[in-house]
C-alpha cells in the first residue's frame, strides 16, 4: 500500500497543480492599420495581465522600422516577422494587418514557429500554409497542455483497456468533439465556458468511476456495455471546451475553414500520441506488480481530481 500511496499524492500534487490553468491559453494580439503608404499604427493587446510590449519583441522585416506606435516600412511590409517572446509568457501572437484597400491579414506565431513571413496586402496561397502550420501546432499544444481533456482520454483507456473496441470508443469521442468545435467556432452554438467547464470535470469523474467499480449483480453498466455512445455524448461537451480556446486564439477571417480543420486535425494528432504513449507504458508494465497494484490508486486519483476541478467549477457557474 505504501507504493499506491506514493503514486496517488504525486497524481494529486502534480494534477492539482496544473488543474486550474487546463484550458487557460494566454494570446498576445498585435494589430497594424496602414494609416499612409508604408507607415502602419501598431497597437497590442493581451489576455494577460501585463502589457504584451513588455512581454514580447518584434523583430520586424529589414527596411521596418519601429518607433513608439509607429511603424515605417519605407520598401513596404514585406520579409520575416519574428517575436521573440513567444511561448513563455504567451502561448501565442497574432499580428492582424489592416490595409488602406480593405484587405487584412492574419498572422500566428507559436512557441514553434517564432517567425512568419510577411507578404504584403495581396492574398498569397503561402499565407495559407503558414496558418495551416500554426494552427495544426496550436491544436497538439492544446491538448497535450489540457489536462483535464486527457485526464478523460485516460479513463477511457481504463475502463475499455487496449482492445479492438478502443478503436471505436477513441473514434466516437473524435468525432462528437470534432463536431461542437465546428459549430461552436463557427458561431452556430453558444454556450458560456462555466458550465461547459464543470461538465468536463463531471465527465471525467464519472468514467473514471465506471472504469473503477465493478459491475453489481453481474449486470454492465451503459458505460461498460456501449463505451463509445459515452464516449460520443461527453465528446461533444470537450468539442465545445476545444472551441472556448480556439475563441480566444481567434480565426483568420481569409482562411476560416484552413485553421479551422488544422487545428482540429493538431488536437487528434495530440491525442493519438497521448495514446500511444499509454499503450508503450503498458506495454512494457502490463506484467509487472506495478501495472497491478496501479490501477486502483490512479483511478481514485483521476477521480479526485476531477471531483475538485468539479465543485470549483461548478461555484464558477453561479459566481
Amino acid at each position: 500500500m505504501s507504493l499506491a500511496r506514493r503514486l496517488l499524492s504525486g497524481l494529486l500534487l502534480v494534477l492539482v497543480a496544473g488543474g486550474a490553468t487546463a484550458h487557460e491559453m494566454s494570446m498576445a494580439e498585435m494589430t497594424l492599420r496602414e494609416a499612409r503608404p508604408g507607415e502602419f499604427l501598431m497597437q497590442w493587446s493581451a489576455s494577460g495581465s501585463r502589457p504584451a510590449g513588455d512581454e514580447l519583441t518584434p523583430r520586424w522585416p529589414p527596411g521596418c522600422i519601429a518607433e513608439e506606435n509607429v511603424l515605417h516600412c519605407g520598401g513596404g511590409l514585406r520579409g520575416p516577422l519574428t517575436i521573440e517572446g513567444v511561448g513563455e509568457k504567451y502561448s501565442a501572437a497574432l499580428v492582424k494587418v489592416f490595409w488602406r484597400d480593405g484587405q487584412s491579414r492574419v498572422y500566428t506565431l507559436t512557441r514553434r514557429q517564432r517567425t512568419v513571413q510577411l507578404y504584403g496586402s495581396a492574398e498569397d496561397q503561402r499565407g495559407m500554409g503558414e496558418i495551416a502550420r500554426a494552427y495544426l501546432l496550436l491544436g497538439v499544444e492544446h491538448i497535450l497542455s489540457g489536462v483535464d481533456h486527457l485526464l478523460f482520454v485516460a479513463s477511457l483507456l481504463f475502463l475499455v483497456g487496449f482492445q479492438r473496441r478502443l478503436v471505436w470508443t477513441i473514434t466516437a469521442f473524435t468525432l462528437a468533439h470534432s463536431l461542437t468545435l465546428a459549430l461552436a467556432a463557427l458561431g452556430w452554438l453558444t454556450l458560456r465556458s462555466a458550465p461547459v467547464e464543470a461538465s468536463i470535470a463531471l465527465s471525467i469523474v464519472l468514467v473514471a468511476s465506471e472504469a473503477l467499480n465493478r459491475p453489481l449483480n453481474q449486470r454492465d453498466t451503459l458505460a461498460r456495455r456501449m463505451p463509445a455512445l459515452v464516449a460520443f455524448l461527453f465528446g461533444l461537451i470537450h468539442g465545445l471546451g476545444f472551441a472556448g480556446a480556439l475563441s480566444a486564439i481567434g480565426l483568420p477571417k481569409n482562411h476560416l475553414a484552413t485553421a479551422l480543420f488544422t487545428f482540429n486535425v493538431g488536437v487528434e494528432l495530440g491525442q493519438l500520441m497521448a495514446v500511444a504513449v499509454a499503450w508503450g507504458v503498458w506495454r512494457i508494465l502490463k506484467d509487472t506488480r506495478l501495472a497491478a497494484h496501479s490501477r486502483v490508486p490512479l483511478l481514485y486519483g483521476i477521480g479526485s481530481v476531477a471531483a475538485c476541478w468539479s465543485w470549483t467549477r461548478i461555484v464558477a457557474v453561479f459566481t
